[in-house]
């Protein structure tokens, strides 16, 4: 790459079309979306409910790959994919964090954490219990990893999540309403963990509708009716 040549995108979406059908009537939730996410990018994806925004982060995440349009993700054309060949792809290249944590009650925080890089297959156990206890301690959780989330306060489970997002070093972090359950001094605190990891270099891409959150994004992309802008100024 030429030194004043920008990075290729990690995310570009062209044309992407989804649509439902609800009593035998199709229901639009995607219009034609046109979407560039570039490498280091903290991103918001804000719109009211039955926006599209859950939609479209299925699309990004490879959770959804029945749509129309093309999506490449860090150059490569994924649209047109089976479920099968998309799954080892979003397993290594891109991590999720949830509202609702999504962290399994039987298992302490660092087997938790550990999981994505164990269905990878790449490393031994040993390796990935290493890997999981680095990102835990990295979000001050190295005195808990022991523990099961049940045990944890609200806000140490999302920094769990995180962690367990982060353990195979992703390409991506893809956040749904990741401070939608949390008091605001909490949310404040996973907000700057998150701005945290924007400085590192992480991409990252932010559903939210908190207009505080999304004030303190790098870029907002505002959908509305399955259309969005670019959220350049």
């Amino acid at each position: 790459m030429a030194a004043n040549e920008a990075p290729a995108p990690v995310i570009r979406l062209a044309g992407i079309r989804k649509t439902y059908t609800r009593e035998s009537n199709p229901v639009p939730a995607l219009r034609g979306v046109d979407i560039v996410i570039r490498p280091g990018e903290l991103t918001a994806i804000m719109g009211r409910s039955g926006s599209g925004k859950s939609t479209l982060l299925h699309v990004l995440g490879m959770l959804d790959a029945e749509y129309e349009g093309q999506y490449w993700f860090d150059g490569e054309l994924v649209s047109g994919r089976s479920a099968d060949e998309l799954a080892p792809l979003r397993n290594r290249a891109i991590g999720f964090v949830f509202q609702s944590f999504h962290l399994l009650p039987q298992l302490t925080i660092l087997e938790n954490a550990a999981l994505p890089a164990l269905y990878a297959g790449k490393r031994s156990i040993a390796g990935c219990r290493q890997a999981a206890r680095v990102r835990l301690e990295q979000m001050g959780l190295g005195q808990r990893l022991d523990h099961k989330p049940k045990e944890l306060s609200i806000g140490q489970r999302q920094r769990a999540a995180i962690a367990r997002a982060l353990v195979n070093e992703p390409r991506l972090v893809l956040a749904d309403e990741p401070t939608g359950a949390l008091d605001s001094k909490t949310a404040a605190e996973i907000l700057d963990i998150f701005q945290g990891l924007h400085r590192e270099g992480t991409t990252i891409v932010m559903v939210t509708h908190d207009q505080e959150i999304g004030a303190a994004m790098e870029r907002v992309i505002h959908i509305s009716d399955g259309q969005c802008d670019d959220g350049l100024v």
